[in-house]
């Protein structure tokens, strides 16, 4: 007889928590331990579902690097007694920790799901439940006694997404997300289709699980646009406990040729501080050189950050430099491949 699935459902914070009280108009925090109750259809699907919340939610805007290591911790240890977990977070930064995450666990062979809404649970129009109900369905989908999802996703609105790939690009729209430079790993119609040719499979599934919750955030984003000064890029990158920076550049890669910005990203780089080029496209690559405007770069030995999005960028930033990856070998580490969150040159 196969034993029931079980998946634990983790509520950090954020609007798919929420309900309204038709009294009073305001929002409070739903009740999870209630969940077959308010959402009778999730008695449909075949497993055993436990929640968990955190101690206070809190909104995803406050997000930051301690609330990704409780979340990490919460999922290790409780990971030998579920087959899957379905993390609910507010969407504004649920990219940036879905990312953090992937990098956190490393030998994953069981199914982590962040989902959310834009409108909370109780509302008329919401699109909570079906999030909700098709991420439980997620997590615990099997095949010949394995799961299915053995990586770290984020369902939203009918499609399921490598979660390191994705990027929210709509505050108002329910297609909150989209994953631009790699396909839907799934999508829910009428039936749940995966395409299994694009998960992430393991390679060896009795590895044991680790989680690698050193995160170094002494990073910073600089978004290069037109007249951007030389005091403005000297000020950030002078910032004495600088470890990593990340530029968003145009298009392929490119940015000013003047002299000034070359030699202080040079001086940046020779003092040891890791320099990553992102593309500030929402779609597309980083391709160093195709272009005279990134050509200097890539001779000054700048990071190539390919097709990589600025929030796996900065959680894989964050991660390499918690590893202490020696400098030698730290360009090259970062532009290989981890967990699916870039493409193979």
């Amino acid at each position: 007889m196969t034993k029931m699935t079980k998946i634990l459902l983790i509520y950090t914070g954020g609007t798919i928590g929420m309900v309204k009280d038709f009294k009073t108009g305001t929002l409070k925090t739903f009740n999870f331990d209630k969940l077959l109750k308010h959402i009778p259809e999730i008695n449909h699907i075949n497993c055993l579902i436990e929640s968990i919340s955190f101690e206070e939610p809190i909104d995803s805007s406050n997000m930051n690097i301690s609330n990704w290591v409780l979340l990490a911790e919460l999922i290790e240890n409780n990971y030998n007694n579920f087959d899957g977990f379905v993390v609910l977070h507010g969407s504004d930064t649920m990219s940036y920790t879905a990312s953090a995450i992937s990098f956190m666990f490393e030998n994953l062979t069981k199914p982590i799901i962040f989902t959310g809404s834009q409108l909370p649970i109780g509302d008329l129009r919401t699109d909570a439940k079906e999030n909700l109900i098709t991420s439980i369905q997620i997590a615990s989908s099997k095949e010949q006694d394995k799961p299915v999802i053995s990586e770290v996703c984020l369902y939203f609105e009918y499609k399921l997404y490598r979660a390191n790939r994705t990027t929210k690009i709509n505050a108002e729209h329910f297609e909150a997300f989209d994953s631009l430079n790699f396909p839907p790993l799934g999508e829910s119609g009428v039936h749940l289709k995966f395409s299994k040719q694009l998960l992430l499979q393991p390679n060896i599934y009795n590895k044991r699980l680790k989680v690698r919750k050193k995160l170094d955030n002494n990073i910073v984003v600089l978004k290069i646009f037109p007249g951007i000064t030389n005091e403005v890029v000297e000020t950030i990158v002078s910032i004495n406990s600088l470890k990593g920076v990340i530029i968003e550049t145009y298009g392929a890669g490119n940015a000013p040729t003047e002299a000034w910005f070359v030699n202080l990203l040079k001086k940046t780089i020779e003092r040891g501080v890791h320099v990553v080029n992102v593309t500030q496209c929402i779609g597309g690559s980083v391709i160093l050189g195709h272009y005279e405007t990134s050509e200097h770069l890539k001779k000054i030995g700048i990071i190539n950050g390919k097709d990589i999005t600025t929030e796996s960028a900065l959680a894989k930033l964050m991660y390499l430099l918690g590893e202490k990856i020696p400098k030698s070998e730290f360009k090259t580490i970062f532009e290989t491949p981890l967990r699916g969150e870039m493409s193979e040159d």
